[in-house]
């Protein structure tokens, strides 16, 4: 590209990279806009002022009330009234990685507030459910009770019990997977709210040490969650899933060592998948732990993290059939996992496939199967592929999302959307008269549930538009959260883009300014009096643009000029938009790296951190000399 050898060289693998996908006369930014507007349909509690979904009442208002906490909030999962811990905070993770990813796009498409909303829904609600270090309510509602009665949300009448893991009965998957997602919410925080993103990274430190300390699987403490949202895989994948988003949120090296360390025994080098969701996480941390891999941020567990890698490439493979163990297909072209919500598998498939697709166009790498090298644009031609069947490229001609083109399910099985909207008919509806009155009935849903993508077909494309048809016709949370980054990245077009750089997730509302010239490279005294004994000095060592945006690497240099030991240091930064390496987060500030316990008189430590801004504000906030 710079040198003619070199382009000639690499005009082949760039050639595939850039090589435009045939597109199909789909509206991606509207798809974008309606999967969100779903979340504000399954939303449980007090409704906010600017709720669009306007069918919809409050609900589930004594929640928690019983067990003397405040659990009002939340998600609904599917198309019942019962509020699950674990494919909740799935679903919370997933939303928030998508907007890691791919939030730059969804700004540009009018919709990141929307989907910053949709997050701290969830982020909310769990910051309640998480009323102690080595407690959490895992489950509202019971699905015994709740499948008896047909009821919209706000005619609730079924048993709202409050369920609980905490060190006695103790739920290492639904700890970790809840982690998860609020550390990666912390990272979508982080620049809008970043006080926020600090409470959210303090409740995944607490839930990770839960979960790692007192290991179990939650149902088997939450034994009424066993017949819907069963563990089958176990905690150790969560363990990891976790460990990953703390890493990714935290830059803390311990969090990765723990990757490295418990890789092996914990199945994240062992398992070779062809699913990822809400129960089995192995894909999702391998192709993560892959990106730190692939950015260069192994260190010492490199060679651990290889096999992570070759692990997620593995499950790339079976997506693209080219694989040892491929996964199933439609004749229509939909992978297949299985005819209870298939859609599901769909959609976090094609997600995987999507990152790790602009993962390696980043940097410049092919995919390796067991058929040979396959370049990375076949990963998204194939997400793609998914996405368009979805929205009605399929041999029914049937889009799969609610209020996505003309055809589409008109008999969802979702009790909020089957039964006249308490604004319109507000005359109670009965537990079985739901039933007998709503359910049953043939004609369309009275309220349109708007980006909900259902169940979907069967193994050879078939595909039943009938309310008792759960199956077929059920959504889920889980089933958009991932497919919101997909239609993000889609509706951007094909134009180069580099994953692998440091996250900074945009302002939802961005304020034009005019143009600040870039930070001169200059040494940056921190703001400290003369006579102090701590000095600390910056110094921005390098830029780059990439995505027509700057990225500055400072190096930060703390030196302790006083004649006694520095036996303990913590440091205020603030203005900080970009990951940090080399310090331990300490609540609201900074302590020494985890290899470091004290700094001898005359002694410097360095830390650094990239962002695409001026230098960040660093400052003494607390120390102790001996």
């Amino acid at each position: 590209m710079i040198h003619l050898a070199k382009f000639v060289s690499l005009s082949p693998f760039l050639l595939l990279l850039c090589l435009p996908l045939v597109l199909a006369a789909h509206d991606y930014g509207q798809a974008l806009s309606k999967s969100i507007l779903f979340y504000e349909a399954q939303r449980s509690g007090i409704l906010p002022h600017n709720q669009r979904v306007s069918w919809r009442g409050h609900s589930g208002l004594h929640d928690g009330k019983a067990s003397g906490v405040d659990l009002v909030g939340g998600y609904y999962d599917a198309g019942d009234n019962v509020k699950f811990g674990l494919p909740m905070a799935f679903t919370v993770t997933m939303m928030s990685w998508s907007v890691i990813e791919y939030g730059k796009q969804m700004a540009a498409n009018g919709e990141l507030g929307h989907a910053m909303e949709a997050i701290k829904w969830g982020t909310d609600y769990f910051i309640k459910a998480h009323p102690q270090p080595n407690v959490l309510y895992g489950e509202v509602g019971d699905g015994n009770s709740d499948h008896y009665c047909w009821q919209r949300p706000e005619d609730m009448t079924t048993d709202r019990r409050a369920y609980k893991i905490d060190s006695s009965n103790p739920g290492s998957d639904l700890a970790g997977e809840t982690a998860a997602a609020m550390a990666a919410a912390s990272i979508v925080f982080r620049r809008s709210n970043p006080a926020y993103a600090a409470e959210l990274l303090r409740h995944a430190y607490q839930l990770f040490d839960f979960a790692d300390k007192y290991r179990g699987k939650y149902d088997g403490s939450i034994t009424v969650a066993r017949k819907y949202y069963q563990s089958i895989s176990g905690y150790n994948d969560e363990l990891l899933w976790a460990a990953a988003w703390l890493y990714q949120a935290s830059n803390n090296k311990y969090y990765l060592d723990y990757l490295g360390r418990n890789g092996d025994s914990m199945g994240g080098t062992g398992w070779s998948m062809n699913e990822f969701g809400w129960d089995v996480k192995y894909a999702g941390v391998q192709t993560l732990v892959a990106k730190f891999l692939m950015q260069g941020r192994a260190g010492h567990n490199a060679a651990v993290f290889e096999k992570y890698q070759e692990k997620a490439e593995n499950f790339m493979c079976s997506c693209l059939g080219k694989g040892t163990r491929n996964m199933q297909k439609t004749p229509g072209g939909l992978i297949f996992r299985q005819r209870w919500n298939n859609m599901q598998f769909v959609t976090s498939a094609s997600f995987l496939a999507t990152v790790y697709s602009d993962y390696l166009s980043s940097s410049r790498r092919y995919l390796r199967c067991p058929s040979g090298n396959v370049p990375p644009a076949q990963l998204l031609s194939l997400a793609k592929s998914q996405v368009d069947y979805i929205l009605g490229d399929n041999p029914r001609g049937t889009s799969y999302m609610v209020g996505y083109g003309t055809t589409f399910p008109q008999r969802v099985h979702h009790r909020a959307s089957s039964i006249v909207s308490i604004k319109v008919n507000p005359t109670f509806v009965t537990c079985r008269g739901g039933y007998a009155t709503w359910f049953s009935k043939k004609s369309s849903d009275p309220n349109l549930l708007t980006g909900a993508v259902v169940g979907g077909p069967d193994a050879y494309d078939n595909f039943a538009d009938e309310r008792d048809n759960y199956e077929q016709t059920e959504p889920a949370t889980y089933n958009n959260a991932p497919l919101i980054g997909i239609l993000a990245r889609l509706s951007a077009g094909h134009g180069a883009y580099d994953q692998l750089l440091p996250v900074a997730v945009p302002a939802p509302k961005p304020v034009i300014t005019k143009p600040q010239p870039a930070p001169k490279p200059k040494v940056t005294p921190a703001p400290a009096s003369s006579s102090s004994p701590i000095s600390i000095q910056q110094k921005m060592t390098t830029s780059w643009v990439a995505g027509g945006r700057t990225y500055y690497r400072y190096s930060t240099v703390v030196t302790n000029t006083s004649p006694k030991t520095l036996k303990s240091l913590n440091l205020s930064i603030s203005k900080l938009y970009g990951p940090i390496w080399g310090l331990t987060k300490a609540g609201d500030s900074y302590t020494f790296p985890s290899w470091l316990n004290s700094l001898s008189a005359g002694k410097s430590l360095e830390f650094v951190y990239i962002h695409s801004a001026s230098p960040a504000d660093v400052s003494v906030a607390k120390y102790l000399l001996a």
